[in-house]
């Protein structure tokens, strides 16, 4: 099962994430999402762990305060992109028409 953790602060790194999730089970994959124009932390990122490991881990971190910071953990969703309902905004160059 693949889990999103939220609200992390700026300094957790992908092997603290690791660390902090395999006290629940064996963790598979871990990773801090980052800025790829400043480097540094996105402030969330992605566990993944076998279904009964990912449960426990759901019920024993979401909420729990990490590094000052409540962390938020539920299973992840994938993103949907339509679902922001497509395309810009229009915009114009019509200047004033009042």
């Amino acid at each position: 099962m693949k889990m999103y953790v939220g609200n992390l602060a700026w300094g957790v790194t992908t092997d603290k994430l690791k660390e902090i999730f395999s006290e629940y089970g064996e963790v598979d994959d871990a990773i801090v999402m980052m800025d790829r124009d400043t480097g540094r932390s996105r402030g969330f990122g992605f566990v993944t762990m076998g279904d009964s490991d990912a449960q426990k881990a759901i019920e024993g971190l979401d909420g729990q305060d990490f590094d000052g910071r409540p962390l938020r953990v539920n299973e992840a969703r994938p993103h949907e992109r339509s679902s922001r309902g497509g395309g810009g905004g229009g915009g114009g160059g019509g200047g004033n028409r009042w």
